[in-house]
């Protein structure tokens, strides 16, 4: 039935920021023969895009995250669907309900831990059935990350007990859509407490294995040769779940995922600008405050992007041995992104990959096929240094 559809691939949200880059990075690196459409709910902007991109004969689809009847036809029409819509608790859960309903392969780039948790416990089961693939968090949040471990912990045994930490650097702004995505995550601490508890007892615990994601309160590291912070983000989770479901991660899996930075007093400016927001989008009229500082669809220019980069460095221990890698790339929130993003549909539409269905992470549903088509694409997958695992030392380059 897949193969009868229409299209192998439709964006929805293609005239956002990431959209439009997204769109920009297939017209330039879909294979040829890929069939490929732009979905949204603004016939003159998609009909821009479509211009801009040179493409005049692309497909243009009418679909609106209120429309639940459209959002359905999208789903109906393609292999893969990939959403760029959000924030992703507002607008998010009918194109994954349609994609679990048609048995449609769904990637998007959130990085909301509640979008993620409530999703799998209203729409994995029905994936499952009907053989979907709903993979979040296809960009910065999380690919770098999950990827990153995957690819450490194959450089180290796999019958002993694994610790891995991530240490993260990177340099770049925002968009209005990140803005609104990271404002409604942190204004909603209680509903996402409430979402993780409902997945945790939804959700089966590996057989026989142990698998944690907790890190120590900020410090000197003398492994990163930085001050480390904690990382609240969803990436620590997601390499939880790959853990979870991969044997390859050892029967005892540790993980613990950091903020770098090489200045104390920009550590404990960070640490205290991070509070405040936080406090601040708990209130109303500060939270539209802050959410003007950039509108949707607005970003970071091309020189901005063009300057920007970022590397996750991991430190891994495992029977006796430790090893360093590391990830690294460019522009991390918008043109990195958007080719992970793509990549990442690519790869569900065009890859031999495992037999998997229902949520999944980016690990657990491509793994090294999705790593290959990264370094094809320009992102860095590298071993660091490898020795006998001893007092801690320093990573080198």
């Amino acid at each position: 039935m897949a193969d009868r559809r229409p299209y192998d691939l439709v964006l929805f949200g293609a005239t956002g920021f990431t959209g439009a880059l997204t769109a920009e990075y297939l017209a330039a690196h879909a294979p040829d023969g890929c069939r490929w459409a732009l979905a949204g709910r603004n016939r003159g902007k998609l009909e821009a895009l479509r211009e801009r991109l040179g493409r005049p004969d692309l497909p243009l689809l009418d679909a609106d995250s209120g429309d639940p009847g459209s959002l359905r036809a999208v789903a109906e029409s393609a292999r893969v669907v990939i959403s760029t819509v959000g924030p992703y608790l507002r607008y998010g859960e009918p194109l994954v309900a349609a994609c679990a309903e048609a048995g449609t392969d769904y990637v998007d780039l959130t990085g909301e831990p509640e979008f993620v948790d409530r999703m799998y416990v209203r729409h994995h089961r029905r994936a499952v059935e009907t053989g979907a693939r709903l993979v979040h968090a296809c960009g910065f949040d999380s690919v770098p990350h999950d990827l990153g471990v995957l690819f450490t912990v194959r450089q180290l045994p796999g019958d002993a007990p694994v610790s891995v930490q991530g240490f993260v650097r990177a340099g770049g702004t925002f968009s209005g859509g990140t803005l609104a995505s990271a404002l409604t995550v942190v204004s909603r601490p209680l509903a996402g407490a409430r979402a993780a508890r409902e997945r945790r007892a939804a959700e089966p615990r590996p057989a026989g294995r142990r698998v944690r994601a907790a890190a120590r309160p900020p410090r000197w590291s003398r492994e990163a040769r930085a001050w480390v912070l904690p990382l609240p983000t969803l990436d620590a989770q997601v390499v939880a779940r790959s853990a979870a479901a991969l044997p390859a991660y050892g029967p005892d899996f540790r993980y613990a995922h950091y903020a770098a930075v090489k200045r104390l007093p920009i550590a404990l400016a960070g640490v205290a600008g991070a509070g405040l927001a936080v406090l601040a989008a708990q209130l109303g009229p500060l939270r539209r405050g802050m959410s003007g500082l950039r509108k949707p669809g607005q970003g970071p220019g091309e020189a901005e992007r063009a300057a920007a980069w970022f590397t996750v460095r991991f430190v891994a221990e495992s029977g006796g041995r430790r090893v360093f890698t590391e990830v690294s790339g460019g522009d991390p929130g918008y043109t990195e992104t958007a080719k992970m993003l793509a990549e990442s549909a690519l790869c569900l539409a065009f890859d031999q990959l495992p037999e998997t269905a229902g949520q999944l992470t980016t690990a657990v549903a491509m793994g090294s096929a999705l790593i290959d088509r990264l370094t094809g694409a320009g992102l860095r997958f590298r071993v660091l240094d490898a020795a006998p695992a001893g007092p801690p030392g320093r990573v080198r380059a």
